[in-house]
């Protein structure tokens, strides 16, 4: 079954950096887009970053030059490096896979879309 756990939250002063890390996990064909989402309390989920095996990533304009997505395909893992942090970051951060696992014959088996357990980042002095 295809998992993807998630590590690196944690609490930051405003102005630090923190790296978020997510792996995907299982018995995978393939990995089109990685990225992450994240949720802050009484709003809405909302994407922060996303990237696809062959494109460039896509950020939300509120982290464009303070966050940078990452990915390492061999090890089916997506980053999120966080720098210049602001108390509005604050939210619990969400990975994002879209993913074709394999079926019981090896082969490709049906695409679907997975999400990480969540981590929380605090933002705070």
């Amino acid at each position: 079954q295809v998992q993807l756990v998630e590590s690196g939250g944690g609490l930051v002063q405003p102005g630090g950096s923190l790296r978020l890390s997510c792996g995907a996990s299982g018995s995978i064909f393939s990995i089109n887009g990685m990225g992450w989402y994240r949720q802050a309390p009484g709003k809405q989920r909302e994407l922060v970053a996303v990237t696809t095996s062959g494109g460039s990533p896509n950020y939300a304009d509120s982290v464009k030059g303070r966050f940078a997505i990452s990915r390492d395909n061999p090890k089916n893992t997506v980053y999120l490096q966080m720098n210049s942090l602001k108390p509005e970051d604050t939210a619990v951060y969400y990975c994002n896979a879209v993913i074709t696992p394999r079926n019981s014959n090896g082969g490709r088996g049906p695409t679907y879309t997975y999400w990480g357990q969540g981590t929380q980042v605090t933002v705070s002095s």
